[in-house]
């Protein structure tokens, strides 16, 4: 006997905000009609924290802060015991989507040490002569547009455009081999628009070396720990190169880029874990000193 089924949602792009009601269909075929004792639908929603190897061990504390934080457990019986016909049956079905009591559902969001994520389970149950039959699958929460995004994020009205330069005598560090020369560029905005690009410009005003590369970086800080101590890390989630060769003077450069879904989130600070982002424009010169500015940006979503 060959049984298959799946679950599909009626949202092509399975994106839901709090509140809102995930609905579908169990889709169940079979070449023969079969007997089970139960049908049942599990929605789950957790993040999980990882520790980098690098910091395991330094304090105890944090084998207790890195255990997964369930935000979200619904279950139902979408069928009690019987018996499916032959052919294809479709069965619908509805649950609300509602946090845990004292929990939040934050963004679905994939990085190295922190991961949200939320998934739907269907079991069907068999007598124990015959295996269970279970089916899997992922959506995707977000914050509705407007919506406060998450307690404790800090200043976000900040609207202001950023103006900055760089020149050897403003970097912290670097300082001994870089050439002369002078950068300046702008920001729109350091509190950032999920949805919307992060655009600026950049303006090579002189150098007395040729600029090989000019390029942005996109970087998430993950922190996972406790009052006790945190441990933080970053990685990089994109580079673009926004200047290529020997970048002409006094020209301006314009930056656009578009924040990646999944590997990006509303910046987000609780008690156990953070995840904020920051934007380095890197100069890499012809002798292959390497420059830095670094500025750290806020996301939102509106």
């Amino acid at each position: 006997m060959s049984i298959n089924f799946d679950i599909r949602l009626k949202r092509a792009d399975k994106i839901y905000s709090k509140g809102e009601v995930i609905a579908g269909v169990l889709v169940i075929s079979s070449n023969s009609d079969f007997k089970h004792d139960g049908i049942t639908l599990t929605v789950e929603g957790s993040v999980n924290l990882q520790i980098s190897s690098k910091n395991v061990g330094i304090i105890e504390a944090f084998y207790n802060s890195i255990k997964p934080i369930q935000l979200l457990s619904i279950t139902c019986d979408v069928s009690g015991p019987g018996r499916l016909p032959s052919g294809t049956t479709e069965i619908p079905f509805q649950i609300p989507l509602k946090a845990k009591p004292n929990r939040v559902l934050y963004e679905t969001y994939h990085g190295v040490y922190i991961n949200i994520s939320y998934s739907m389970r269907c079991d069907i149950k068999r007598s124990f002569l015959s295996k269970d039959l279970q089916k899997c699958i992922q959506f995707l929460v977000q914050y509705k547009p407007g919506a406060p995004n998450c307690p404790q994020l800090p200043l976000t009205d900040n609207r202001k455009s950023v103006q900055f330069e760089l020149s050897p005598s403003k970097l912290s560090s670097g300082k001994s081999g870089a050439p002369d020369f002078l950068m300046r560029g702008h920001i729109e905005t350091v509190c950032c628009n999920i949805t919307k690009p992060f655009k600026g410009s950049l303006t090579l005003v002189k150098c007395v070396a040729p600029v090989r590369s000019i390029e942005l970086q996109l970087v998430r800080i993950e922190t996972c720990g406790c009052a006790e101590g945190y441990a933080r890390e970053a990685t990089e989630i994109q580079n673009l190169q926004i200047g290529d060769g020997d970048i002409p003077h006094n020209v301006p450069i314009p930056i656009y880029m578009v924040f990646p879904r999944l590997f990006t989130c509303p910046t987000l600070m609780t008690t156990n874990f953070k995840i904020e982002f920051e934007v380095n424009i890197v100069v890499v010169f012809d002798d292959n000193h390497l420059i830095t500015n670094n500025l750290p940006i806020i996301l939102v979503r509106e």
